[in-house]
């Protein structure tokens, strides 16, 4: 919808007047939001969580699985909430599901192990459609690649540092147990005020509509047509991104114990210092895919950066194994390359599909959708993985990982580019002056 005529003493009055102020508040308040939220999601794979077995399982694999199992029943719940969420509601929403977070880390610090396991099942659930709902600000919008890419990099800063956090916290004699549950509690004020602040700034205008297509609440049946549409395309891009999610959760998760492997155990602040020069490295990237004003040019281009991204992971191995680079310089390398081709799903890529596109309805539904299908790959392979692989060490069926999602995400990416850059071929493109 267009945006409304604010009073002008407000402040989302005076964002509307000022289009620049607005995109940098839009950028700045939206990072902050999901950066916060990550000491609600991540603090807890800081730790190891001694030799304790659940269910046949470790306790962490266990405690990775249970919020894996949360976060991915969340994100099936997504594509329906998110799709269909009004403006009003979106603020009140997501407060309520960083308390709930909150107070089941609180049942992490008190609980047994099993009854551990369950409250990161309920912390997943809570935070499982935060994505999903920050998008829907600051989808469907001329600037929208550019406050994508800013919201984009939160998350692959918030990882490493609010496991810095953690680490720090356990240092000064808080509890493995605990150690969430307070990291949470130091992020709650400002991930409230950032929220705040998200919801002033304002809707899309004429411009960004005749530009991105008015971006309007999708049910059931608009999504269900969307996807039978461009079934092809979307299994193939499915297919890539739930190898792609497996190898980035894994890493993610299990980051501690492979920087340990790689000999980096004792060293301060590694997960800050590698996951800063990855997000550097995808910010400068996705920002030069603003310029790109054609949706077709800028389709192309997503897609290019998504083998960009499978090609280094596949690249990397051989120069590790041969000593061209250290255990660090790989890690930076793997992680680039798995978020160049991982964070355009959850924005710019299908930010683009629709615009060029021009199918009524929000991206958020497609993102929803691949995250769903992800996050289903994540707890299979974590639950395979300790079942079936549970003597191998962490760094070795990691690298095993690399060459493998390496070769079957660039089959599965190539296949989907080339689908929906032949059927874009059939819809013809918006006049450049009918936008400026």
């Amino acid at each position: 919808m267009a945006s409304e005529n604010y009073p002008q003493n407000s402040i989302t009055g005076r964002l509307e007047s000022a289009p620049t102020m607005a995109a940098f508040v839009a950028v700045f308040s939206s990072f902050c939001v999901y950066f916060c939220m990550y000491a609600f999601r991540k603090p807890f794979a800081a730790a190891g969580w001694g030799d304790e077995m659940v269910g046949g399982l470790t306790l962490k694999s266990a405690l990775v699985i249970g919020q894996l199992l949360g976060y991915t029943t969340a994100k099936f719940i997504s594509i329906k909430v998110c799709s269909e969420l009004r403006r009003q509601h979106r603020a009140p929403f997501l407060a309520g599901l960083i308390v709930f977070a909150e107070l089941a880390l609180l049942l992490l610090a008190f609980g047994s192990s099993s009854w551990q396991v369950v409250a990161m099942f309920l912390n997943g659930l809570a935070l499982g459609s935060v994505w999903g709902v920050v998008t829907r600000y600051l989808e469907g919008r001329r600037t929208s690649e550019l406050l994508l890419a800013g919201l984009s990099c939160s998350f692959i800063i918030a990882s490493g540092i609010v496991k810095d956090v953690g680490r720090w916290l356990m240092t000064q004699g808080v509890s493995e147990a605990w150690m969430p549950f307070v990291t949470g509690l130091i992020f709650l004020a400002p991930f409230l005020f950032f929220l705040w602040l998200l919801d002033k700034i304002p809707d899309p205008d004429k411009r960004d509509e005749l530009d991105r297509n008015e971006r309007t609440p999708m049910a059931g049946e608009g999504r269900k047509r969307f996807f039978f549409e461009f079934l092809p395309g979307m299994v193939l891009l499915l297919g890539g991104y739930l190898l792609l999610t497996v190898y980035r959760d894994y890493r993610d998760n299990f980051g501690v114990e492979i920087f340990a492997g790689l000999g980096y155990a004792e060293t301060p602040a590694i997960f800050s210092r590698s996951e800063l020069w990855v997000a550097f490295g995808v910010l400068a990237t996705l920002v030069t895919l603003t310029l790109v004003r054609d949706h077709r040019r800028g389709l192309i281009c997503s897609f290019g950066l998504l083998l960009l991204g499978t090609t280094m992971l596949g690249v990397s191995v051989p120069l590790f194994d041969a000593g061209k680079i250290d255990g660090l310089q790989w890690m930076v390398m793997v992680g680039l390359g798995a978020y160049l081709a991982y964070v355009p799903f959850g924005s710019l890529l299908f930010e683009r599909v629709m615009a060029a596109t021009r199918f009524p309805g929000t991206a958020v539904f497609t993102i929803c959708l691949a995250d769903a299908v992800g996050y289903t790959g994540s707890v299979g392979m974590m639950v395979g993985k300790d079942l079936l692989a549970g003597d191998m060490e962490p760094l070795v069926f990691f690298r095993k990982m690399t060459i493998w999602f390496s070769i079957g995400t660039t089959l599965f990416f190539i296949g989907g580019g080339i689908y929906f850059l032949r059927r874009l071929r059939a819809i013809p493109p918006i006049p450049e002056s009918s936008v400026a």
